[in-house]
């Protein structure tokens, strides 16, 4: 199009024509470069740039940031001067070293001059004793536990008699439940790839193959598949629940270096922040794909409020009888967080906040029974909300329709009408970040293992950071907990598997 640009014509309505065509070229590759300049700022700080999208992290007004840096530097010449003039010494720093905890086993070295002096041969009588603390780690090591049947025969019958063998979690496996619990926890909580867990061992003279430990963590995770199952029926008991997902790379068909992408499914029950009774706990789910059939099927049948974004795959479990949804304002504030980091924009700034303002009202609703959440948010962050909402719509007909600034406002104004139910109920939150903080565990995960073997590798995670991270959730040390229910399991009767649970277990 440029070509025809080459050579201006002399007729002042051609000319004048000509310009316009101009002008709106211009406007076109104007917004073009400015959205691929949005684009490629996402793509630098998702690669280079931090994570947090908290205030603190936000230059908000560089030219206060200056004056305040101004200011700061004045008030430290002045210290300076003030220090000079004054012979008094800086405070000596507090020792805040924290007391070394009482249950860990005590080894005393005691370095003693002996009885006799030195300098003239009498003998030595002790007056006192100085004890100096030092925390050491000796490396975990491996039990070899024997399990000793002896066969027995009656001297008068001759009938024979031997105890039978206990269950174990893997039928004629050499793996005892702490090792299994270990190597579970090692992978999915301590991000640890199953071939690093093997070279570990390796340094220890146990040579285990990655490929054998594999195999006990499918067989371990179909002999823990109906705890998870308890679980996931506890959190869908709840009134409301979190819902995201995550992608996560699984080979194709067993194909080395073919990789397809599937989803981890996350739901959460978290009633700590209205005192709810409940205990909290969090669901995974495994899917080879992102179809939205996957989220409705996991949730069939739930009626209760589902915190979720503005996924499409979710609109399966919304609707008349069914699941209602509560937005999460998170999301919206993100779009506002990319605009402003790109172009400083006033109004998105303004936008964050106001939406500040209301965290600020959730900081105190927080772990406030029902009642008085509902109350605070009413008096406080309601004419926030309503002013936040009225002023987006009056703000988006001032901008042109196709900024990512608009982009954000017309997401901003879908959003809120599903976030606005926070506001009457006390159980509901703002966000989605209860969910968000599940997904973080998987993040850690795949940089390390890389990919999933296969669907049913993806089951079995699924099944692992559901016992784990529950477990975390309810502050129970998963290793041990883990190692207790793989030695009670399997003779446990499936009608009372609730007794498993984390919340259940009492450490001896």
């Amino acid at each position: 199009m440029l070509k025809a640009f080459q050579t201006l014509p002399s007729d002042p309505d051609d000319l004048r024509t000509t310009a316009q065509g101009l002008l709106d070229l211009a406007k076109a590759q104007a917004l073009r470069i400015e959205k691929l300049e949005h684009q490629l700022a996402g793509h630098r700080k998702a690669r280079f740039g931090s994570k947090s999208e908290s205030a603190d992290q936000l230059a908000l007004d560089l030219q206060e940031d200056r004056e305040i840096g101004e200011a700061a530097a004045a008030q430290h010449d002045d210290a300076d001067k003030t220090e000079e003039q004054t012979d008094d010494k800086p405070p000596r720093r507090k020792n805040n070293r924290n007391p070394l905890p009482e249950h860990l086993e005590r080894q005393k070295q005691v370095l003693s001059p002996g009885d006799t002096c030195a300098d003239c041969g009498g003998n030595l009588r002790q007056l006192g004793e100085d004890v100096t603390t030092e925390l050491d780690y000796i490396p975990g090591h491996f039990v070899v536990r024997e399990i000793i049947r002896p066969r027995m025969t009656c001297s008068c019958c001759e009938t024979f008699a031997q105890v039978p063998l206990p269950s174990r979690p893997i039928v004629r496996g050499i793996a005892g439940p702490g090792l299994l619990a270990h190597m579970l926890v090692g992978k999915f909580c301590d991000h640890l790839p199953l071939h690093r867990q093997s070279l570990i061992y390796a340094r220890e003279n146990v040579h285990i193959h990655r490929s054998t430990m594999c195999d006990w963590m499918g067989k371990i995770t179909a002999l823990l598949e109906p705890l998870a199952d308890y679980i996931g029926t506890v959190v869908r008991a709840g009134p409301a629940l979190f819902a995201d997902d995550t992608p996560i790379r699984m080979q194709s068909d067993g194909k080395a270096g073919k990789f397809q992408t599937a989803r981890m499914w996350s739901y959460v029950r978290d009633e700590r922040p209205w005192c709810g009774q409940a205990p909290p706990c969090t669901w995974y789910q495994f899917s080879v794909d992102r179809k939205g059939q996957h989220p409705a099927s996991h949730l069939k049948g739930y009626k209760g409020v589902v915190h979720a974004d503005g996924y499409t795959g979710f609109n399966g479990i919304f609707g008349d009888s069914l699941a209602t949804e509560q937005a999460c304002m998170v999301h919206v504030r993100r779009k506002f967080v990319d605009v402003f980091e790109r172009d400083g924009s006033a109004i998105a700034k303004e936008a964050i906040e106001r939406i500040a303002k209301l965290y600020a009202v959730e900081k105190k609703a927080r772990y406030q029974p029902s009642e008085d959440r509902v109350a605070l948010r009413q008096q406080k962050a309601k004419p926030i909300f309503d002013d936040l909402e009225a002023w987006l719509k009056d703000k988006l007909p001032k901008i042109s329709g196709k900024t990512p600034l608009a982009e954000a406002i017309r997401y901003a104004l879908g959003r809120m009408p599903k976030a606005r139910p926070y506001l009457d109920n006390g159980l509901l939150e703002l966000d989605n970040n209860i969910c968000e903080r599940s997904i973080r565990p998987l993040t850690l995960g795949r940089k390390n293992y890389l990919f999933m073997g296969s669907e049913g590798g993806g089951k079995a995670a699924s099944i692992a950071y559901t016992l784990i991270e529950t477990a975390r959730m309810n502050n129970v040390n998963p290793e041990a907990w883990l190692t207790w229910v793989l030695t009670h399991i399997a003779d446990h009767k499936i009608n009372r598997i609730e007794e498993l649970a984390p919340w259940n277990w009492q450490p001896n």
